[in-house]
């Protein structure tokens, strides 16, 4: 099986967020995708080990933000190589938070919104969480 063919789908950048017991975390993944329009749903796919797949657990809320395509590289960096359990990931970007309590990257997003989790699927390492969406707005 040649599954080279697997490169050729294309995906955008999002920074997935949630909170716990007044705590912030947020990461970067690129599987975040539509399934339902009514209601709006969406499905993101979080590794088990990530402190963000432990604050969706606990608060069944998400965001997403929508990365501009000329993100720099050092601030996805900081959402995608460094743990929120050893830095702050929002100590020094623009967020706000949004109506269910998360946190929302304004800052590199031309997108956001926010869901609250409906369904999960348990994939071995990762789970989908599934969300319905209870916000959002365009920044660019």
């Amino acid at each position: 099986m040649n599954k080279t063919a697997l490169e050729k789908i294309s995906y955008g950048l999002y920074i997935v967020s949630s909170f716990k017991e007044g705590k912030f975390n947020g990461q970067i993944v690129n599987t975040v995708f539509q399934i339902t329009s009514e209601p709006p749903r969406v499905a993101v796919s979080i590794n088990k080990d990530n402190l963000t797949h432990e604050y969706i657990e606990s608060s069944g809320f998400f965001s997403v933000s929508v990365l501009k395509q000329e993100t720099p590289f050092p601030f996805i960096g900081n959402f995608g190589f460094k743990s929120g359990r050893n830095i702050d990931k929002f100590n020094n970007c623009s967020y706000k938070i949004g109506k269910t309590g998360c946190p929302i990257v304004i800052e590199n997003s031309i997108a956001y919104m926010e869901f609250k989790v409906v369904d999960k699927v348990d994939v071995g390492t990762h789970t989908i969480f599934i969300g319905e969406m209870q916000d959002g707005e365009i920044l660019e």
